[in-house]
């Protein structure tokens, strides 16, 4: 019975992260995101030097 609850729980939980990520409202914080590897790529090894 409890496990059956904690299933279904868990279920819920699953598919509202899934609607909530995949909402067009987070569509331009995840392109934001997906891109800065691509943006900060000249900055990557500034202040590097220091850390030694």
């Amino acid at each position: 019975m409890v496990s059956g609850i904690v299933t279904a729980t868990l279920l819920v939980v699953f598919l509202a992260g899934w609607a909530w990520a995949w909402s067009p409202r987070r569509r331009r914080d995840f392109e934001e995101a997906a891109r800065l590897p691509l943006d900060e790529g000249d900055t990557l090894g500034e202040g590097r030097e220091n850390e030694r």
